[in-house]
């Protein structure tokens, strides 16, 4: 009975395996291989950065932007009660993403008045929560 059992679990194992990989195959490289090293040689490391694509169309991308303008806005009128130098978000117009104990996104938002700034946000999606990290005007050169 235990030779007809073992024969059996190791043939699902293998279909299993080889739909996985096909399924691979098509879609193209993704996060999760890139993360574990399927980086084809480039080198890439577990917690590196990586690149967010089509930034523009990106929803959570924008909308972590539209955050951070709202919550530097939300700080500086606590601390120095200061309305007047208040920011109108634009856009994200690059951002780069980090697994680490979360998401940590770089984010370079551009402002309505063509001023940028630099933000790093890190989501925890599991908890929910989103924090602002830093906000400061970008070394644009």
């Amino acid at each position: 009975m235990a030779r007809v059992i073992g024969p059996c679990a190791l043939l699902v194992l293998l279909v299993a395996c080889s739909a996985l990989a096909a399924s691979a195959a098509r879609e193209g490289p993704s996060e999760a291989r890139l993360l574990w090293g399927g980086d084809g040689g480039r080198g890439r490391k577990v917690g590196a950065r990586t690149e967010v694509r089509d930034v523009e169309e990106n929803r959570e991308v924008q909308d972590l932007g539209r955050y951070s303008v709202a919550e530097h806005n939300r700080r500086q009128r606590e601390e120095e009660g200061d309305v007047r130098g208040r920011l109108e978000f634009d856009r994200v117009v690059s951002a780069q993403r980090q697994v680490v104990a979360g998401i940590k996104y770089y984010l370079r938002v551009a402002a309505a008045d063509d001023r940028v700034f630099d933000a790093v946000v890190v989501v925890k999606p599991w908890l929910q929560s989103r924090a602002l990290l830093r906000f400061a005007p970008a070394d644009v050169e």
